[in-house]
C-alpha cells in the first residue's frame, strides 16, 4: 500500500516539474525570445521632420526686392524734396495652384542724389556715367538703382526715355507729363509705372517665376514664350560640361587649324567666371575626322550652292552624337558645341530657316543639347589650291555664336524691352550684373522648387512602404534638406539673392543624395510572405512542443476543476 502511494506521489512530482518546465520555456519564449526576435529583425527607420516637410509641401515664396530711385537736380521742387528721402513698400500676391502661392514685396526708397553722383550724371554718355556711377557705388545683389534725370537733360538720346546699363543701374528721363509740379505723391504716381517697366526687365517678371515652377505647377496657356524660354535652357544643376567639338568630314582636303584654348580664354570664360555663383562649369574640347551630318543637303542651283531646310535640322543631331562620346565620369549635363566644316564637294553649305531665307549665322541650336555651326571654307582658296590646304578658322566669328547660343541654352533671357528703352551691351563678359540677378532669381525658384518637390516625394515614399530602411545617413541629408530650405525661402525674404542661391544649391543636392541612395532599395522587395516562409519553418518545430505542453495542462486543469467540483456536490 505505501509502494503505491510513493508511487503516486513520484509520478504527480513528475508531472509538476514538467508542467513547470513547459511554463519556464514558455515564458521564456513569450518574454524574452519573441521581443528579442522581433527588435533584431524590425526595419531601422530613423526619424524624419515629416511635420516640416509637409509645411513646405506648401510653396509660399516671397521674394523681396530692394529698389532705390534717385532724383537729380532739376527734377524735384524746393517743396517736393522737403519730404525725401522717403521709403514704400509695395506687394504683389499671385496664387498659382492651391499648394503654391508668390508674394513679391518691392521696398522702395526715394533720395536726391549726391554731389558726386550728379558729378556723374554729367558725363557726356549714359555708358560712362553708368560707369562713374558704378565706381562709386556698387549695388548689392539683387537690388535695383533708378536715377531720374530732368526732362532736358542731354544724357540720353531724344528717343529714349530709359536707359539701362551693364550693372544694377537705370537712368530714367522725366517726362513731359511728369514735370515738376504738384505734389511729391502724384510725382511717384506718374513714376510707378515707368519704375515698374525697368524692375521687370532688371529684375524679375511673374512670367520667369512661373516658367520656374513649370516641373511642380501645370503651365497655363498665356506663358507661351516663357515657358519656350524655359524648355529651351537646361534644366537647373550644380554643374555643367561644355564640349567643343570640330567636325571634318574632308581631312584629305582640309587641314584646320583652331585655337579652341584661346578662344574659350577670350570669350568663354569671363562669362562662366561671372556665372560662378550659379554653377560650376568644366571645359573640352576634340577634333573628330570623318564626322557626317547624317543628312545629304540639297543643291540648290538659283543659290550655287548646297543647303539644309529647317525641317532637316532635326535629323543631324542624332548621327553626329553617336560619334561625340560622353562624359561618364560625372553626371551634370553636357553642352556640345559643334563647328562643322563642309568637305570640298559639299561647299558652299548654307542653313535656311522655315521661310526658305539663309540664315545669317550659318548655326543652329537644339534644346537642352547644344548647338550646330556650319563654316564655310570655300572661299579661302582657290580651285587650283594643292589638298590638303591649311585653314585658320576665324574664332572671333565662331565663338561669336557660340557664346549667344551658350547663353539661351544656361537661361540667360533678355526681355523684350518696352518702347523707349535702350539696353546697354552686354560688354567682354558677356552678361550684365542685372541678367545675373534675373538668372539667379529664377534659378533659386527653381531649385527650391525641385527641393521641395523631391523630399515630398520621398517622405510619402517612405511613408507608405514600411521595408524600406531609413538610416542615419538618410535622416541626416533630409534634415540638412529642410534646413537649407528654410534658409533659402528666409533670405529670399530677407532680399538676400546670394545667400539664397546658395542655400537653394545645397537643399537640392542634399535631397537628391537621400532620394537616390541605394541603401532605400535593399529591403524594398521583401514583402511579407516571404517572411513567414523564412521563420516558419525555424519556429513551427519549437513552437509545437510547447503548445501542445500548455494545451495538455490547460486540459488537466480543467478536469481537476471538475473532479473537485463532483466530490463537493
Amino acid at each position: 500500500m505505501n509502494k503505491d502511494n510513493d508511487c503516486c506521489d513520484a509520478r504527480l512530482v513528475e508531472r509538476n516539474r514538467g508542467q513547470l518546465a513547459a511554463l519556464a520555456i514558455a515564458a521564456v519564449v513569450i518574454i524574452v525570445g519573441v521581443p528579442l526576435w522581433w527588435r533584431t529583425t524590425e526595419t531601422y527607420r530613423a526619424w524624419l521632420p515629416v511635420n516640416q516637410i509637409n509645411e513646405l509641401a506648401k510653396l509660399q515664396l516671397q521674394l523681396s526686392v530692394d529698389v532705390e530711385v534717385v532724383f537729380a537736380r532739376g527734377t524735384l521742387a524746393p517743396e517736393q524734396q522737403k519730404k525725401v528721402p522717403l521709403t514704400q513698400t509695395r506687394d504683389e500676391e499671385h496664387t498659382v495652384d492651391e499648394d503654391t502661392a508668390l508674394r513679391y514685396r518691392y521696398e522702395t526708397k526715394y533720395r536726391t542724389a549726391t554731389i558726386m553722383e550728379e558729378d556723374a550724371l554729367n558725363q557726356p554718355t549714359a555708358a560712362e556715367a553708368d560707369l562713374s556711377l558704378h565706381t562709386l557705388s556698387e549695388s548689392p545683389c539683387g537690388s535695383v538703382v533708378v536715377y531720374v534725370i530732368p526732362e532736358s537733360s542731354v544724357l540720353l538720346p531724344e528717343d529714349v526715355d530709359v536707359y539701362m546699363g551693364q550693372r544694377r543701374t537705370a537712368v530714367l528721363r522725366i517726362g513731359a507729363q511728369m514735370r515738376v509740379g504738384g505734389t511729391l505723391n502724384q510725382l511717384l504716381a506718374h513714376l510707378e509705372p515707368r519704375v515698374k517697366q525697368v524692375l521687370q526687365v532688371m529684375s524679375f517678371s511673374h512670367t520667369d517665376i512661373a516658367a520656374a515652377l513649370s516641373d511642380r505647377v501645370r503651365p497655363s496657356p498665356g506663358n507661351k514664350e516663357s515657358i519656350a524660354d524655359s524648355m529651351r535652357a537646361f534644366k537647373s544643376s550644380p554643374g555643367y560640361e561644355i564640349t567643343f567639338s570640330l567636325l571634318n568630314p574632308d581631312p584629305k582636303s582640309h587641314r584646320l587649324h583652331w585655337d579652341i584654348e584661346g578662344a574659350v580664354q577670350s570669350y568663354i570664360q569671363p562669362l562662366l567666371t561671372k556665372l560662378a555663383p550659379v554653377a560650376n562649369f568644366s571645359i573640352d574640347s576634340q577634333i573628330l575626322y570623318y564626322a557626317m551630318l547624317g543628312v545629304n543637303p540639297r543643291f540648290d542651283s538659283s543659290l550655287s550652292a548646297y543647303t539644309l531646310n529647317a525641317d532637316s535640322l532635326a535629323h543631324v543631331i542624332n548621327p553626329v552624337e553617336a560619334r561625340l562620346g560622353s562624359n561618364a565620369a560625372s553626371s551634370n549635363p553636357v553642352l556640345n558645341f559643334l563647328l562643322y566644316v563642309p568637305d570640298a564637294h559639299h561647299s558652299p553649305l548654307h542653313i535656311h530657316d522655315h521661310r526658305k531665307q539663309k540664315v545669317p549665322s550659318n548655326a543652329f541650336h537644339s534644346p537642352r543639347w547644344g548647338g550646330i555651326m556650319v563654316y564655310n571654307v570655300n572661299d579661302l582658296y582657290g580651285q587650283e589650291a594643292e589638298f590638303p590646304v591649311n585653314i585658320n578658322i576665324n574664332m572671333a566669328k565662331v565663338m561669336g555664336v557660340f557664346l549667344a547660343q551658350l547663353r539661351l541654352l544656361l537661361g540667360v533671357q533678355s526681355s523684350a524691352s518696352p518702347p523707349g528703352f535702350l539696353v546697354a551691351p552686354c560688354g567682354n563678359a558677356g552678361l550684365a550684373d542685372w541678367e545675373l540677378d534675373r538668372l539667379m532669381w529664377s534659378r533659386t525658384v527653381e531649385n527650391v522648387a525641385t527641393a521641395t518637390t523631391t523630399i515630398t516625394s520621398l517622405a510619402q515614399l517612405l511613408d507608405q512602404i514600411g521595408n524600406i530602411v531609413i538610416n542615419d545617413n538618410i535622416a541626416q541629408q533630409v534634415s540638412s534638406t529642410v534646413t537649407s530650405l528654410q534658409l533659402a525661402v528666409a533670405e529670399l525674404e530677407a532680399g538676400n539673392l546670394g545667400f539664397a542661391l546658395q542655400y537653394s544649391k545645397e537643399a537640392i543636392l542634399a535631397s537628391e543624395r537621400a532620394f537616390f541612395d541605394p541603401s532605400l532599395l535593399h529591403l524594398l522587395y521583401f514583402p511579407d510572405d516571404q517572411k513567414f516562409a523564412i521563420y516558419i519553418p525555424l519556429f513551427l518545430p519549437m513552437c509545437v512542443p510547447i503548445l501542445l505542453s500548455l494545451l495538455k495542462m490547460l486540459s488537466e486543469a480543467r478536469q481537476r476543476r471538475k473532479e473537485k467540483r463532483a466530490k463537493k456536490d
